[in-house]
């Protein structure tokens, strides 16, 4: 009496998935989660983060995905402030502009509300292994990918004006 229940799941192997994504919005189309997955395995010499290759694709993803230039709101990771990334914008200039948030506005990004609309859905998961929780992240980015309600809410909540 008085115990927390817990409930033992034998895992095999080790690892951890990682996402990358952005929140998008065009006028007159509806919104969209567009994202990137990395797994870790573990192994030697395996890519245990984004690189900024990996944001810089993502980018250009979603410039092609949504037919036409960009305005990016990004945080301050590293891979972010790297020089390529700053060579990257300015070779970009021509669809690229990007706002800068400042160091303790998370509250400002909406990427914060689909990671917190992700982390719920499968917040009391116990998985088996990394592929278990990888099939389960990515089964629910795509709920969220199907209901642009919940995106526009995010964004709205940064106070992202769409009607404009």
């Amino acid at each position: 009496m008085g115990r927390t229940p817990v409930v033992h799941v034998r895992g095999r192997g080790s690892g951890w998935v990682s996402v990358a994504g952005t929140a998008c919005y065009k006028k007159g189309e509806r919104s969209r989660l567009i994202h990137k997955f990395r797994f870790h395995r573990g192994r030697k010499g395996e890519p245990k983060a984004f690189s900024r290759q990996d944001y810089r694709d993502l980018i250009v993803r979603a410039r092609t995905q949504l037919g036409g230039p960009i305005v990016l709101v990004r945080d301050n990771l590293s891979a972010h402030l790297m020089p390529q990334m700053k060579e990257f914008i300015a070779a970009s200039a021509d669809w690229l502009t990007v706002f800068q948030l400042t160091l303790c506005a998370a509250d400002l990004n909406p990427r914060e509300g689909i990671w917190a609309l992700m982390k719920r859905g499968i917040g009391n998961l116990a998985v088996v292994n990394v592929d278990h929780l990888a099939k389960a992240v990515k089964r629910h980015l795509k709920k969220i990918q199907y209901r642009p309600h919940l995106i526009e809410s995010c964004l709205t909540s940064a106070g992202l004006n769409m009607d404009d």
